[in-house]
């Protein structure tokens, strides 16, 4: 086994590393008092391939491998995790799926624009009224001459109101259940399409977050994404793709704040000596630093599998899993290790311990991810 990163993906990390703490990391305070979609980085990430990471260089992407992708958005968010966030959703779901599902003529229309960072994509899955149970969406799309037409209100779209390509999950056979969902690419600015207020969130405050809805509003025939009702298990296979991204993600989040608490544990002084010298806060940082490894470790062993095409629904939920509970763990402890002064924003610790929270909730709740990995024990028991 090779744990080592290739000459390219170290070289690739580093250049990341400098853009995001140079470009990103000093805006992030600023977005999280005042919220406004970071429209000005995220066209310089576009620029340098951060916003198609792994989209054919044929369609505009840099056409990097899913192990890279990881090791860059680690980068990205231990600068910002609302950049994260972006980043993850419109590498992940609108391209990912476009690319395993889409036409050539959806391929060529699309990916350009979003692996370049002149547009960016959205996925609409949730409603207000459900989140975990996908299949109870009552958003419809009924059949008429020439296309369909879409009636319904999605929850929690990252980047709402701003992306302008919109992954669209609606029933199209209601009485079929999963087998009744078909997946539709809905431009912005398309009649009948509409957004709400932007949520006011505990963290990642410049992920916007809108719900969309739908007031009849028509898509041709080919906005449709793959055939009839195959939009559900579409949804289902993007969504291990995107719990990979989620677990980079908070691997990022972690590690920012081991470094903050890490670097303020060498200089705080008590009883004559720097606070990492007693054990209370030793013993923290290592339990931090240890629970990082392993969380970035099943992160890269599920983008490997992932690379190599497995299926990685096991892999996926776990890395996932752990990453974000990791982040949520090590966010609090860094807040504990900085004390009064980690509770302040005067210190980021605390903004990292808000953003950290919602990715145990968003591309599946910790719940789903337990949900996922023991029907997949069993599965692998009746093979």
């Amino acid at each position: 086994m090779d744990f080592a990163l290739t000459e390219e993906q170290q070289a690739l990390r580093q250049a990341v590393r400098e853009f995001a703490r140079a470009e990103i990391a000093p805006l992030a305070a600023e977005l999280d008092r005042d919220p406004r979609f970071p429209w000005e980085t995220l066209r310089r990430m576009g620029e340098l391939g951060l916003l198609g990471v792994t989209t054919p260089e044929e369609y505009g992407g840099a056409g990097l491998d899913t192990l890279t992708y990881t090791v860059l958005l680690e980068e990205v968010a231990a600068a910002d995790a609302s950049h994260a966030t972006i980043m993850s959703v419109t590498n992940g779901l609108p391209q990912s799926l476009l690319l395993s599902h889409g036409t050539e003529e959806q391929k060529r229309r699309y990916l350009p624009k979003l692996a370049t960072g002149e547009w960016i994509g959205a996925f609409c899955l949730s409603e207000p009224h459900c989140g975990s149970d996908a299949v109870a969406m009552t958003t419809r799309a009924e059949r008429v001459d020439g296309g369909y037409v879409l009636t319904g209100a999605k929850a929690w779209v990252t980047s709402g109101g701003e992306a302008q390509l919109y992954l669209v999950m609606a029933k199209t056979d209601p009485a079929a259940g999963a087998r009744g969902v078909t997946a539709f690419l809905v431009e912005k600015g398309t009649p009948g399409m509409a957004f709400g207020r932007a949520e006011e969130k505990l963290g990642q405050h410049a992920a916007i977050t809108r719900g969309v809805t739908f007031d009849r509003c028509f898509v041709p025939e080919e906005a449709r994404l793959g055939g009839e009702g195959q939009g559900f298990v579409i949804a289902m296979a993007g969504l291990d793709g995107g719990r990979i991204g989620i677990a980079a993600l908070a691997v990022g989040v972690a590690r920012a704040a081991f470094e903050a608490a890490r670097d303020y544990a060498r200089e705080r002084q008590a009883f004559g000596r720097a606070i990492h010298e007693f054990q209370g806060v030793g013993f923290k940082l290592a339990d931090m630093a240890t629970r990082i490894d392993a969380a970035r470790l099943l992160t890269q062993r599920a983008a490997w599998l992932k690379d190599r095409g497995f299926r990685v629904t096991r892999e996926a939920a776990m890395a996932k899993l752990y990453a974000s509970e990791t982040a949520s763990a090590v966010t609090h402890d860094a807040v504990q290790v900085l004390g009064g002064y980690g509770y302040t924003k005067d210190f980021p610790v605390e903004r990292y311990f808000r953003d950290a929270r919602v990715t145990e909730i968003y591309e599946g709740t910790s719940e789903i991810q337990r949900i996922v990995i023991h029907r997949q024990l069993y599965r692998e028991l009746e093979r």
